[in-house]
Order: C-alpha cells, then structure tokens, then sequence
C-alpha cells in the first residue's frame, strides 16, 4: 500500500488529523491496535479549548457537538467549605466546551467513514521503518498476514506505550518525567450533576473534582492512594468520601447513584525532546503526559494537531516545509507552559504525603492569593481556556 501520511493510533488526535488531512486532499491511513468499540469504550477528559472546537468545525465534525455541548464561562474553586468562582469570559473573553472525549472519537469516526477513510483495526506488530530517510515506510500485521505502507510522513499518535516514540534512538531523544504519589478514582454515574460548572474542591482530606459529561451524567473523582483499586472503594465508601471533601452547600444537594464505570489513574507528567526524528512526527500522548487537574491532556494533543496539519498542508499544497521543519520546537514551546499549568494546579490543590506544616500554610496562602487577585485569576483563566496556538 501507499499513502501521503500513515497515521499509527485510531484516537481523537489520530483520527483529527487524518481528517483534516483528507478535507485538503492529503492521502492518510490510520492504523489502529484495537477494535472501534474499545477505543469508544474509553472514558476520557471532556473539556475543550476553543482552539479544539475550531479545530473540529474546520474538519467538518462539529455539529453534534456544538448542539449538545455544555458552555461554561468559568469554574468553582473550594478549600473545606470556602469556595470562589474564576469568571473565564470576564478575564479572557473565552469559554470552554464540555463535550467527551468518547463522543469527540465517535464524531470523528463517522466522519471518517463517511468520506471512506481508511482505518486498519486490530493491527500488530506495528514497526516503523527508515523514519530518517526519505522513503519511511511501516509494516503490521493483521489476522496473521504481514502488510506494508510505504508514505511520505509518518504521525506517531499512538500514546504513551505506543512504538512511535520508542522508535526515536536513545542517543536522540531526551525524557523529563515526574510521578505524583498518588491517583485520581474517577467514577461515572447516570446522575445530574451537582453544579451548573466544574469543581475543583482541595480540603484536609485531599482533592476532589465535580465534572459532567451532560444533563444526566456526571463524572466525580476523588484523589486516592496508588496502592488503592477500584474494587477496594464501593459506590457507598466513594460517595462518602466525596461529601467530605466539598463545601456543606454542595454535599447536601450531591445526587447519589450506581457507578456505571469506576477507575483510577495516576498521575504523571512527562515530556520527551524532540518530537520529530527525520520523517517521524509525534503528537499528544506519545510526546507528553499532563495530570489531569488543568484539563490539558487532550487539548495539548490538539495543539500538536494544528502544527503538524498546518505544516503538511504547507509542504504539500505550497511546497514549503518551514512548518514541519519547526513542529517540534514550536510544539514544545506550547506544551512546556501547559505543563507548568498543570504541574501548579496539582500542587495547589492536592495533598501530598511529606507536606510539613509549614508546605501547607503555604499552599492555603496561594488560594487565597488566588481568591482575592483579579491577576492571578486573569493568569489562570488564561491557561484553562488555552494558550493561542
């Protein structure tokens, strides 16, 4: 086979850019490990920066979303049962977009389908091949019968243990990484949700956050021990928790029900240099890892996204490749602040097993520091809704 871009990971930012590739007439295949079902099974983020949204308009993917989304123009931030909203659209004229991943995914595989995209499912054994020459090329195998693709570009969105990345020699590649001391049990349940915004709730017992997918389904996480799983904490044990570590006025009115998924997932953030070896692209989570307390994960995914996309239209459409020449770097440079974002909102609001009295004197202070500054508010709404591109 042959192709212009041979995409490896059937996720949104796989599937993204494979079609906004095609609505310029670029040639890709999206090669993905698992079946459809699985990668929609998977529950993700679902805040999205405006940068995201007019990313998925300008694929032609966004009609669903913009009818069901949720608009928020802010965000609650509580300490035991003191709370202050950050008013997004005050500070930065810029709201964000409540609109899940999975259902990202699915918009972006039907569109797919429709204009007869090809996506390869199930396969094994992905290699690449010669990315530091002229002539990539990749093989798999699916069903036990070995194939090849030969391309111009090859885009690595297969995430963090995915092979794009391990392909990039040692000798060129540099990782910066941190592991937090602890998770996220994150639950979803078929219960309304327990205010019009998002919380983000610290308290003595540890961080909690309010989310929802829509109407009548709502997402909840409380921060937990590594060593914890899923079937230690019961539905009841995890409600519990959860009132404990929000202000009185929201415990009471918390609407309880079934978990129809429950999970944790640690924290970590990671970064690798650089993201382009030769004719090997990488993007989001085979490039970096954010914890999930800024919301940033899916959306730094989509600012690598934009680069790459802009930067092969230019090589083929203009025949100028000062973008792809300049991803990496200019990639890098947006993901290091989102990193730093990230990395403070985690140490503003979580508890960490060696905090001395006085780390959390100090933490308490920056809440209130960010309670009382309309600066500091204006700093933090500029990050969430995202820095531009």
């Amino acid at each position: 086979m042959r192709t212009q871009v041979a995409i490896i990971g059937g996720g949104p930012s796989g599937l993204l850019l494979s079609q906004l590739l095609h609505k310029r007439g670029i040639d890709t295949i999206v090669l993905e490990r698992k079946t459809r079902d699985y990668v929609l099974g998977r529950i993700r983020a679902g805040i999205l920066e405006t940068g995201f949204v007019e990313l998925m308009r300008e694929a032609g993917v966004a009609d669903r979303m913009d009818r069901e989304c949720f608009v928020h123009d802010g965000t609650v931030i509580s300490y035991g049962d003191n709370e202050f909203r950050i008013d997004f659209v005050e500070h930065t004229g810029t709201p964000v977009v409540v609109y899940g991943q999975t259902e990202v995914t699915r918009d972006l595989y039907d569109a797919r389908e429709a204009m007869g995209g090809k996506i390869v499912f199930e396969t094994e054994d992905v290699t690449i091949h010669d990315a530091d020459s002229d002539a990539p090329y990749v093989t798999y195998t699916t069903h036990g019968q070995e194939h090849r693709i030969d391309c111009d570009f090859v885009a690595g969105c297969d995430g963090f243990h995915g092979v794009s990345r391990q392909t990039i020699p040692l000798t060129v590649r540099r990782e910066y990484e941190k592991v937090y001391p602890f998770g996220w049990l994150g639950i979803l349940s078929e219960t309304p949700p327990v205010h019009e915004e998002l919380i983000y709730a610290g308290s003595d017992r540890g961080f909690a956050l309010c989310s929802m997918r829509n109407a009548n389904l709502s997402r909840y996480y409380i921060q937990c021990s590594l060593s914890d799983s899923p079937e230690d904490w019961t539905d009841a044990a995890f409600w519990d928790e959860l009132k404990r570590r929000l202000p009185a006025e929201h415990a009471e009115k918390l609407v309880t029900g079934p978990s129809i998924e429950k999970s944790i997932a640690p924290l970590r953030s990671f970064v690798t240099e650089p993201m382009r070896w030769g004719r090997l692209f990488l993007c989001g989570d085979a490039a970096h890892i954010v914890p999930p307390t800024g919301a940033k994960g899916l959306n730094t995914a989509a600012s690598d996204i934009h680069y790459l996309y802009h930067g092969m239209v230019q090589h083929y459409l203009d025949g100028d490749d000062s973008g792809l020449d300049g991803y990496s770097e200019k990639a890098l440079a947006r993901i290091w602040k989102a990193e730093r974002f990230s990395w403070w909102m985690t140490n503003l609001l979580h508890r960490f097993p060696d905090q001395s009295e006085f780390d959390l004197k100090m933490q308490q202070s920056e809440i209130d520091f960010l309670r009382s500054n309309r600066e500091a508010q204006s700093v933090l709404s500029q990050n969430y809704v995202g820095l531009p591109y």
